[in-house]
C-alpha cells in the first residue's frame, strides 16, 4: 500500500513527520507494508512551480492508496490567478472527497472546556464539495463577485446528489455508533437551499428506521453543543455549518489539536489535521501532532474497510489507543496541554506505545 505524503505549510512538516513515525511503527507491528511518496504543495510548491497545487499532484494522488496532507496557510496565499490555489479544496473537489469526517470527544484524564463536567462523543459529517465556499461551487470562475467596490455577492450551491450521499454516510456511521443523526440547517431563512438539504436527509432517513433522526437550526445547535453535548451522536451538515460546529466541538473537548479528520470519497481518502498551520510556532518543534496522528489512523481504518484488510483497522485502533496512553501521562504532553515535551518526542512516545 502506497501513501502520498504532502507536508504543506506552517507546522505541517513537523506534525506530518511525527505522524509518519507512528504510522511506520504500526506498519511494522501489523505487517502493513506501507511505502511513502513525498511531494510539494503549498508555499514550497508556489516557490518551485508558481502554484500551491499542481494538477499533476492530483493526478498522482488518484494512483495512491491514501493521502496525508499537512496544514495549509491558505489565508496567506496570493489570489488564485496568481497561483494561490486552496490545496484542501483542490483535493476535495478534484478527487470528490465529499465527506469531511470530524470526530470530537472528551477524555477523562484531560481538562476540557465542557460545562459541569459533561462529556462528549460525537462525529460531524460535513459535506465538503459544495455549499457557501466560493472555491468549490462553480465549474469555472468563482462563487463570489464584486459588482462595485461597495457591493459583494456570494453564490451558494446545494444539490440533491451531494446532500443525499453525505446523509447516507451519516446514517451508516450512526448504525455503528449510538444510532442517532441530527441534521443541521437554517431552513427558516434559506428556504430553498437548506430546504433541499433537509428534504434529502429526510428521504435517506426512511431507509434507516433503526436510527433516531432529528433536525436543528444551526444557531440552536451551537447552544445545545455547549449546554447538552450528550444529545448528539452523528451531526450531518453542509460545509459552512459543519466547519463552524467542528471547531466548536473540538475546542470544547479540550483543544483543536485533539481530534483527527479525514476527507473521504468512494475511491480516495485524505488524512488532514483539523487545525490550522500555526505559522507563529512554525519550525519550533512545539506543535501537538495528535490531530495529524489520529487523522492518519482514520485513513488506515478507511483503507482497511475499503480493501477488506483487517490489519489496517487493527493498526488504526492501536494508534488511537497509543495516543490516549501517552496523553494520560501529564509528563508526556505538549505545551498546549500544559506539558513540556516537543513534537518529535511526542511522536516517538506514541510510536513506542504502538510498538507495545
Amino acid at each position: 500500500m502506497r501513501l502520498y505524503v504532502l507536508p504543506c505549510d506552517g507546522i505541517g512538516p513537523e506534525i506530518t513527520r511525527a505522524a509518519i513515525e507512528v504510522t511506520e511503527s504500526a506498519s511494522r507491528r501489523f505487517g502493513l507494508g506501507l511505502t511513502y511518496d513525498y511531494d510539494d504543495v503549498g508555499f514550497v510548491s508556489l516557490d518551485k512551480y508558481g502554484t500551491t497545487l499542481r494538477d499533476e499532484v492530483l493526478t498522482k494522488a488518484k494512483t495512491c492508496d491514501g493521502i496525508i496532507l499537512g496544514t495549509q496557510s491558505h489565508a496567506d496565499y496570493p489570489a488564485p490567478e496568481k497561483g494561490g490555489r486552496n490545496v484542501s479544496a483542490g483535493f476535495r473537489v478534484g478527487l470528490d472527497l465529499y465527506a469531511n469526517v470530524r470526530p470530537a470527544r472528551t477524555r477523562p484524564f484531560l481538562t476540557s472546556n465542557m460545562r459541569d463536567g459533561k462529556s462528549m462523543d460525537l462525529v460531524i459529517m460535513r459535506e465538503a464539495t459544495e455549499g457557501f465556499y466560493a472555491d468549490r461551487n462553480m465549474t469555472k470562475g468563482w462563487g463570489e463577485v464584486m459588482p462595485n467596490p461597495d457591493m459583494a455577492l456570494a453564490t451558494r450551491k446545494i444539490t440533491r446528489h451531494c446532500s443525499e450521499r453525505i446523509a447516507r454516510r451519516s446514517f451508516e456511521l450512526a448504525m455503528q455508533r449510538r444510532r442517532k443523526v441530527t441534521a443541521i440547517h437554517k431552513a427558516n431563512c434559506f428556504l430553498m437551499t437548506d430546504g433541499l438539504f433537509l428534504e434529502c436527509v429526510r428521504h435517506v432517513a426512511k431507509d434507516f428506521p433503526e436510527v433516531a433522526f432529528d433536525e436543528m437550526l444551526i444557531d440552536a445547535a451551537t447552544a445545545h453543543l455547549v449546554r447538552s453535548p450528550e444529545r448528539f451522536d452523528v451531526i450531518c451538515a453542509t460545509t459552512f455549518y459543519g466547519d463552524i460546529l467542528s471547531d466548536l466541538a473540538s475546542e470544547l473537548s479540550g483543544s483543536l489539536g485533539l481530534a483527527g479528520s479525514v476527507n473521504a470519497g468512494e475511491l480516495a481518502c485524505c488524512a488532514q489535521a483539523q487545525h490550522g498551520s500555526a505559522p507563529d510556532i512554525q519550525g519550533k518543534n512545539v506543535a501537538n501532532p495528535t490531530s495529524m496522528i489520529l487523522s492518519v489512523a482514520m485513513l488506515l481504518d478507511w483503507m482497511g474497510r475499503k480493501h477488506k484488510k483487517t490489519e489496517f483497522n487493527q493498526a488504526a485502533t492501536a494508534m488511537a489507543a497509543a495516543i490516549d496512553k501517552v496523553l494520560s501521562d501529564p509528563a508526556s504532553r505538549t505545551r498546549d496541554l500544559g506539558g513540556t515535551i516537543d513534537t518529535d518526542e511526542f511522536g516517538r512516545r506514541v510510536a513506542g506505545a504502538v510498538a507495545g
